[in-house]
């Protein structure tokens, strides 16, 4: 009977493909270097499915973007930009996913260059803190990239309402936009996004999240607008906006479809705010108050009157104390991920509460809470499905310490 014997360097080349695509990024390079059969299985498509080429864009080099076609590879991460951003679209033409995070001196004019004609495999564009990136960029993305799904403007404090007028009559399938810290946006703008202003846009109809943290221009009418216009948003983060106040909490409701409503930080949200959204159509699963000074014991009675399928919730910092826990508790069975750090209030009686009740809980935060002890403490680790427990500035006490 003959044995015969196997090798690596026996198996087909598709074996191979399939074996390099469980790979880090920088061994499917290194295997590629192995020897001829290996780096022809690792230019295989599947083996690059999904990967983001992470570039620093400094001289030419012709070779580049004919060896990321050949690879299938459509996402790319400028890590500095040194070259016009033109050499990127011209030599990625079906690009799906182009990353400028950080990219300082990209330019308006560098932009424009760039932006010359339809680009309609693009579907995702960070230009997050490209500050000098202003309103004329977004008349050229709103012109030439028909079908974004996702643009991130995080930092650009240039755009303005004018800005997103140009979005909104553009970008009708745009699924999710970030304006964090673009201070000149206003209720207008936000009107705009929400098809408020039909005859000059159509409006971001198809948004489903909407990122306006720390847009210090925005009121309640924001609110209102969004709450008419985006009808399928799954996620709002309004934390940092202090014009927001418990009044428009009334708008966000109605919006049936949220999953998920983050308030970090918003100082006129209180205790009413938070019955407004417990007495609306909401089916949140994640919830962030952290940090806002008039939330108390009372909102989480209401948390488990009208928002008790909440997965996360998030409290640090709130006046909330183990009566408040108590209301909680026993209506609120799905909660995975408990914030209570920096709730001063807290101790052993509202951690055993906790024990008690939400057997469910995967990660719960503690940092900060100075009231509770070694006692509570044991109660909260015998939680069945516990995998997080963060402490912080907790410590024992000398007569606390297992000796």
């Amino acid at each position: 009977m003959f044995e015969m014997e196997t090798h690596v360097s026996c198996l087909f080349p598709e074996i191979l493909a399939i074996i390099f695509s469980y790979l880090d990024v920088k061994n499917k390079g290194r295997v590629a270097q192995v020897c001829a059969a290996w780096r022809d299985a690792s230019y295989h498509k599947s083996v690059w499915r999904g990967v983001e080429a992470k570039l620093h864009l400094r001289r030419a080099n012709p070779s580049l973007f004919p060896s990321l076609q050949a690879r299938g590879i459509k996402k790319v991460q400028i890590l500095s930009l040194r070259r016009s951003l033109s050499y990127v679209i011209q030599g990625m033409p079906h690009i799906e996913s182009l990353n400028l995070c950080g990219c300082f001196n990209l330019t308006d004019n560098g932009l424009g260059h760039a932006f010359v004609q339809d680009i309609l495999s693009l579907r995702v564009l960070n230009l997050s803190l490209c500050k000098q990136i202003s309103d004329s960029s977004l008349d050229l993305i709103a012109r030439y990239l028909k079908n974004l799904e996702v643009l991130e403007l995080g930092g650009c404090s240039n755009i303005t309402n004018m800005g997103l007028l140009q979005v909104a009559w553009g970008l009708r399938r745009l699924k999710s936009l970030n304006l964090r810290s673009c201070r000149h946006v206003s209720d207008v703008g936000i009107g705009h996004l929400s098809g408020m202003t039909r005859s000059e846009a159509e409006g971001c109809l198809a948004l489903e999240k909407l990122t306006l943290q720390d847009c210090q221009k925005l009121t309640d009418l924001s609110l209102k607008h969004v709450s008419k216009g985006l009808g399928g948003l799954k996620m709002l983060n309004l934390s940092f906006c202090g014009g927001i106040s418990d009044a428009g909490m009334i708008h966000v409701s109605r919006m049936s479809q949220l999953g998920s409503l983050n308030l970090r930080s918003c100082d006129n949200i209180s205790d009413t705010g938070i019955m407004h959204l417990a007495m609306g159509s909401l089916r949140l699963s994640g919830l962030d108050v952290s940090f806002c000074d008039k939330i108390g014991d009372q909102s989480l009675a209401y948390m488990a009157q009208g928002l008790y399928r909440l997965k996360s919730l998030s409290l640090c910092s709130c006046h909330v104390s183990d009566d408040g826990i108590n209301r909680m508790v026993r209506q609120m069975h799905e909660l995975k991920t408990l914030n209570i750090g920096q709730c001063v209030r807290i101790t052993d009686k509202g951690l055993e509460l906790i024990a008690d009740h939400l057997t469910q809980l995967t990660g719960i935060d503690l940092y900060g809470c100075t009231k509770i002890t070694k006692r509570g403490l044991e109660r909260i680790t015998q939680l069945p499905c516990l995998k997080v427990l963060n402490l912080g500035l907790w410590q024992m006490t000398d007569s606390e310490r297992v000796r």
